[in-house]
């Protein structure tokens, strides 16, 4: 070669190498894999909706995003009447149809549970006057100044609790004719009962009862409602004599002639009566809310006062009569 000739130079060619894309591709993943769960979760939630939702209510549902405005006005399935988010749901997911939500179940066994216990307190309220009504017949049996009233003196259970009535008899009449001033074997009756009413952790109603014959006044002045009265609170005195704590007094009632106990002879002497209840807790809790009575002597209290003719009487009142009744 000519010594003119230059030494070949090698070529070196540099290749610079951008940093990041080699290994991986950055954050920009993280992001798309995110959004694929995300519609991944919305899927399947919406798989469960419709798969928990009745036929009726996909009907419902349709109709609504094809006319939002008809179901809005008309109503119905579909348009926000539902008691819960899901018809339908409940703790068993598996099941499509009929599943009860957690909330009414529970709610159904709390209405169950109360008309149980309301049951239990029933029948304990019976047993409490079934002993009463036993205590009071054996002190009536084993008194022998009483024994020979014993037809006077009826003892029965009604719906309000244990009723005591001392009816009248022709021959043994309990009050002065025309008056309130009892008699002594009306005294000693009285007086046992209260006895044994003392007892009874219950509060009483007393209601007088007269026959239909009227005062020769009428009934203008002192009448057969005020000597009602009188002889239901003259009876009351004798219980309290008797040993029976006044407190237990919840109400004092005349009723007249109103509710006889003959209602084929209005003006026989059976239908002059003192009607004693020994109030069970519903009847007290009527009563001390100032409503009346719902059977037995509480309908004639009832009756007497829509009548507006019912006459009351404070403990320890009294009233001098006018007139004379022409029998009694």
């Amino acid at each position: 070669m000519a010594g003119g000739d230059k030494k070949l130079q090698p070529i070196i060619i540099k290749r610079v190498k951008k940093g990041g894309h080699g290994g991986h591709h950055g954050g920009a993943w993280k992001i798309a894999y995110a959004d694929f769960v995300t519609a991944m979760m919305a899927f399947f939630l919406l798989m469960w909706l419709l798969g928990s939702t009745t036929k009726g209510d996909l009907q419902g549902i349709a109709d609504h995003f094809n006319t939002p405005l008809k179901v809005a006005l008309g109503g119905g399935s579909g348009s926000g009447d539902s008691s819960s988010i899901v018809k339908g749901g409940g703790t068993d997911l598996t099941r499509t149809f009929g599943n009860t939500p957690r909330g009414e179940v529970e709610e159904r066994h709390r209405k169950v549970n109360l008309q149980a216990l309301r049951a239990e307190l029933n029948k304990a309220e019976a047993e409490r006057m079934r002993a009463v009504k036993q205590k009071v017949e054996q002190v009536v049996l084993s008194n022998p100044r009483l024994a020979e009233y014993r037809s006077q003196i009826k003892v029965d259970i009604t719906a309000d609790g244990l009723r005591i009535q001392i009816l009248d008899d022709q021959g043994r009449p309990m009050f002065d004719s025309g008056g309130a001033q009892v008699k002594d074997y009306m005294r000693d009756i009285l007086r046992d009962i209260g006895k044994v009413l003392n007892e009874v952790d219950a509060r009483i109603s007393l209601s007088g009862h007269t026959d239909a014959t009227l005062y020769s006044g009428g009934e203008r002045g002192y009448s057969n409602w005020e000597l009602s009265a009188d002889r239901a609170n003259a009876s009351r005195r004798e219980l309290v004599a008797g040993g029976m704590d006044d407190r237990k007094v919840a109400r004092i009632v005349g009723l007249a002639s109103s509710v006889p106990y003959d209602e084929k002879d209005p003006a026989a002497a059976i239908n002059r009566r003192i009607s004693i209840v020994v109030l069970n807790r519903l009847a007290e809790e009527r009563v001390l809310k100032g409503t009346e009575l719902e059977a037995n002597d509480g309908a004639d209290v009832s009756r007497a006062v829509q009548a507006g003719k019912g006459a009351a009487v404070p403990a320890g009142g009294t009233a001098t009569p006018a007139a004379k009744r022409s029998a009694e």
